[in-house]
């Protein structure tokens, strides 16, 4: 397997790297992830679990039964990678 195929394993899923980069801001919680991307709850969730298995994120336990998600050194390590891939979409996209 190659390095980018490793990679994609990973964050290569639809709204991984999305949920990746809304999270190189802060922690977030659940709901404002899902009402911030427009991704549905099911799908969200899944990647959620994803991410947090592959040791990207964690999840940080808040009140009243409520989480939100925090970016791990691991992915925190993505930030260059999303930032390199939103100037490539800025520049080539249509």
């Amino acid at each position: 397997m190659s390095d980018l195929a490793a990679a994609l394993g990973v964050v290569g899923s639809r709204w991984a790297l999305l949920i990746v980069e809304r999270l190189l801001d802060g922690p977030q919680r659940y709901g404002d992830l899902q009402r911030d991307l427009g991704v549905p709850t099911n799908m969200l969730a899944t990647r959620l679990r994803e991410l947090e298995a592959a040791g990207v994120l964690t999840r940080l336990p808040l009140k009243h039964n409520t989480r939100a998600y925090a970016l791990t050194e691991r992915g925190l390590a993505l930030r260059e990678s999303i930032d390199a891939l939103g100037t490539w979409g800025r520049e080539h996209a249509e």
